[in-house]
């Protein structure tokens, strides 16, 4: 089960569905559109259907609050995106901090400076991801300065005001926000992106996303959020099912004509 709002474009079913046929496992998954007046019940219904599932925008952060219990890295990153039922609680992970580490393979090198566009739930799994990198800088810049503030302040992270601060001499930039979603807007000007920088876009699109497709033109290592997506899902996965999956399998049905092994590294 996925709870979002939309979730009509997501893949996760898609894939999800592809590792549970490969494992054998006679269990559906599906998308479920869930407005934030009817997720609270949702859940409740969930629960005492002994469900389990993932989470996507805008409800990573409300279902923390109803949730039973956390794991230690959805407690400190504010957001779920992935539960199961454990009797009669509903129990919280996020895969997304391991999915993004996943995805980038090799971390910026000590000392190295990271730019982090966004401040919700996404943004906050990468912080927490590259926590673990060490002697790494990371600047965030949120439209909303002062979710930026608080959200930099948990991760020992700097706010800045700008997006030329957040970028100056970053050689990893991270967009952590939905814009891209639509297909055609992009977070940033490529031509403000420094020299030599790598590029992650969380958003994830069939060909790429314009943003990708727009830094790898002009030069840069870019990537899409799709890995990020399956590694985060595959994780899931072995939450669920005390097992990995076939990714294979997985990578097959969400993007048949990409090479699962492409990164920016």
């Amino acid at each position: 089960m996925l709870l979002g709002h939309p979730v009509a474009h997501s893949l996760s079913p898609r894939f999800q569905s592809a590792a549970l046929r490969a494992a054998g496992l006679d269990v559906a998954y599906t998308a479920l559109d869930v407005t934030a007046d009817a997720l609270k019940e949702t859940v409740r219904q969930l629960i005492a259907d002994g469900a389990a599932g993932n989470v996507t925008v805008p409800h990573k952060a409300n279902v923390v609050r109803l949730c039973d219990r956390l794991t230690p890295v959805a407690e400190r990153v504010g957001a779920v995106n992935t539960f199961w039922v454990d009797g009669q609680n509903l129990v919280g992970d996020n895969t997304d901090v391991g999915g993004f580490a996943a995805a980038c393979h090799s971390p910026v090198a000590s000392g190295g400076r990271v730019a982090v566009l966004g401040a919700g739930g996404a943004a906050a799994a990468v912080l927490a991801a590259i926590a673990e990198w060490p002697g790494v800088k990371v600047r965030v810049w949120n439209r909303g300065a002062e979710r930026a503030r608080v959200l930099a302040g948990r991760f020992g992270a700097q706010a800045v005001a700008t997006v030329e601060e957040a970028l100056d001499r970053s050689s990893l930039v991270v967009n952590a926000t939905s814009i891209g979603l639509d297909g055609v807007s992009q977070p940033i000007d490529v031509a403000r992106l420094p020299q030599g920088a790598d590029v992650i876009d969380l958003v994830y699109g069939p060909n790429e996303t314009p943003w990708v497709r727009a830094a790898r033109a002009a030069g840069h290592r870019a990537m899409d959020g799709l890995a990020m997506l399956i590694e985060q899902g595959a994780l899931a996965f072995e939450r669920w099912f005390g097992m990995a999956p076939d990714r294979d399998a997985m990578w097959r049905a969400a993007a048949p004509d990409r090479n699962r092994f492409t990164s920016i590294k």
